[in-house]
């Protein structure tokens, strides 16, 4: 299973996937992690499974789809963020179905870590 992980390792609040990376990758050495930039080409497997930071949860959620996540606003394309870009994409049919492991940002992050980690193995994908 390959797993995107998305992140800013400059924003404090945004990182926490960036610094969890090397924990996941001991807990589920079987998962092909891939740091990726969510504007950036990068080949679009049929089931994306990301990594990333969730404004506004508490807890580590699973997300099947973006249907739940309200955009933020955009005045420029500076303000063009990951769910823009994953929308983007589906609407132009170049993604199919994504699956979002959502991290609160200020999660401690053995806590965080062991919560994607289990979170991954419960993934149909997973095997």
């Amino acid at each position: 299973m390959i797993v995107f992980v998305f992140g800013n390792s400059d924003l404090a609040a945004d990182s926490l996937p960036l610094r969890i990376l090397p924990r996941l990758q001991a807990l589920r050495p079987s998962v092909d992690f891939r740091v990726a930039d969510p504007n950036e080409e990068w080949d679009i497997p049929c089931q994306l499974v990301v990594v990333d930071t969730v404004v506004g949860i508490s807890q580590v959620t699973v997300f099947e789809g973006l249907e739940k996540f309200s955009a933020a606003p955009r005045m420029t394309m500076h303000d063009f963020d990951a769910l823009s870009n994953l929308r983007l994409l589906q609407k132009l049919d170049k993604l199919d179905q994504v699956t979002v492991i959502g991290i609160p940002p200020a999660m401690d992050e053995t806590k965080a870590a062991a919560e994607v980690a289990a979170a991954l193995q419960r993934l149909p994908t997973a095997g």
